[in-house]
Order: C-alpha cells, then sequence, then structure tokens
C-alpha cells in the first residue's frame, strides 16, 4: 500500500479531468465562431467569440485542481474540501457504509460547506485501503442545513487505515449541485490527500472522526482540501 504522507503527483494542466470535456466543447466552439466571424459574421461574430472565449476560460477556472502542500504528519485527518465548517459534533456515518456499530458510536461529524467559488476536487482525508462504497439518491436540499446530511443525495467512502481505524468521509449534494463524482472503489489504495473526486457546483462533505478523536478546527472556519489537518488520530504523531 501507498505511505498515507505521499503527496500525490502535479496534474497538468491543472484541471480535473472530468472537467476536460466541457472546456474542449467551449473552445472548439470559440474557435468555430472566431473563424466564421473573419470570413462572414463580422462584428457580431467577433462579439459571440468573445464571449464563448469568456465562458471557456470560466469553465477552466471553475474546474481548476491545483496541487496541494500534504502535511507529512503521521496520524493527520486532513481536510477533503474547500469551504467553510459550518458543523462540529456527534454524528454517526450513513447506515449504508454498514460500519460496525461500536466504531460509528461516539464519531464527531466534521461537515464543511463548498460554495461555487471553491475548488471543487475532493481528496482522501487519510491514506489507507477504501474498505466499501455506497451511493445514495436523495433529496437538494441546501447542504449548510443539517438535515442535508440524512436526506441529500450523497456518496460515503469507507476508508480502513493501516492501524484499522475506520474514517468514513461523505460526499453530499446540495441546492445547486446536482452531480456527485467519485472516481474510488472498494479496494482501492488511496494516500493521505489523494483526489477521488468532485462535486460540481460544491456543496458539502463531511468527515466522520473516531470515538475520542476531537477536531482541531471549529465552526466559521476556512479550510483548504489537501492543507488543513481536520483531527489527529491517537498515536499518529511522529
Amino acid at each position: 500500500m501507498p505511505s498515507p504522507t505521499t503527496n500525490p503527483p502535479a496534474s497538468w494542466p491543472p484541471i480535473a479531468r472530468e472537467g476536460w470535456p466541457i472546456v474542449a466543447g467551449f473552445l472548439i466552439v470559440t474557435a468555430g465562431v472566431w473563424t466564421a466571424s473573419w470570413w462572414a459574421l463580422g462584428w457580431p461574430g467577433h462579439t459571440a467569440g468573445a464571449a464563448m472565449l469568456a465562458l471557456s476560460l470560466w469553465a477552466v477556472w471553475f474546474f481548476r485542481d491545483p496541487d496541494r502542500s500534504i502535511p507529512s504528519e503521521r496520524g493527520a485527518v486532513i481536510c477533503p474540501a474547500d469551504g467553510v465548517v459550518c458543523f462540529v459534533g456527534p454524528g454517526e456515518p450513513p447506515p449504508e457504509l454498514g460500519v460496525d456499530p461500536a466504531e460509528a458510536r461516539g464519531m464527531t461529524r466534521v461537515s464543511v460547506f463548498m460554495n461555487v467559488f471553491n475548488v471543487h476536487v475532493n481528496r482522501s482525508p487519510v491514506g489507507g485501503v477504501v474498505e466499501r462504497v455506497a451511493y445514495k439518491p436523495g433529496r437538494f436540499f441546501n447542504a449548510s442545513f443539517d438535515k442535508a446530511s440524512e436526506l441529500n443525495e450523497r456518496c460515503s467512502l469507507l476508508v480502513r487505515t493501516p492501524e484499522g481505524v475506520a474514517v468514513p468521509v461523505v460526499q453530499i449534494a446540495g441546492l445547486i449541485a446536482r452531480r456527485i463524482v467519485c472516481r474510488a472503489r472498494e479496494g482501492d489504495a488511496l494516500d493521505a490527500g489523494a483526489r477521488y473526486g468532485l462535486i460540481r457546483f460544491g456543496s458539502r462533505v463531511d468527515t466522520y472522526l473516531p470515538r475520542g478523536v476531537g477536531a482541531s478546527v471549529r465552526v466559521g472556519a476556512r479550510v483548504t482540501a489537501g492543507e488543513t489537518v481536520l483531527a489527529r488520530l491517537a498515536g499518529g504523531e511522529s
């Protein structure tokens, strides 16, 4: 299994691969409009071409996937999403994950709300093996509402660290976000901070900390995926 502290390789250009078809489509249309404007459309075509170019640049910005400096600290639970912490408190992971009740009892949920201006790529909070992936259709309430954890569409991962600690992480769709992308599959080995999916147009990601592990962040804190440490697992200090 790869080291749980390895920094995933940078992608270049730094754009999430799910965004490439959209970016390419905009660029192709832009090129076509500009070509036509030079031959026949004139200034209206130039205006349309400029608008399409602006949309192309917006798509590049929207699907940006910058590299991050992954903390090398052993036992660190790394933030899976850019955004603002909207909840820290008791919570049990989604039932469809089938987490052992003895492990689920006493967990702490840390919720990060992502808006449309945040980077949308999600990262694994810990290094380990993906023990379970579970998708559940649902509603599309505002993701900042607490009830979104139970009622909204979601995709959940259960990552098991080499030390045997279960860390669930849940992508939750929201009022605007209607598209969850999860690349991880059961049996995959993930490094801490590894990219594993995205939620288009933001929304929310929940991380569940094991019993007895306190959160290092508070509600209202601005956090960065792949860099901010949410908590430290017992015995993980190096």
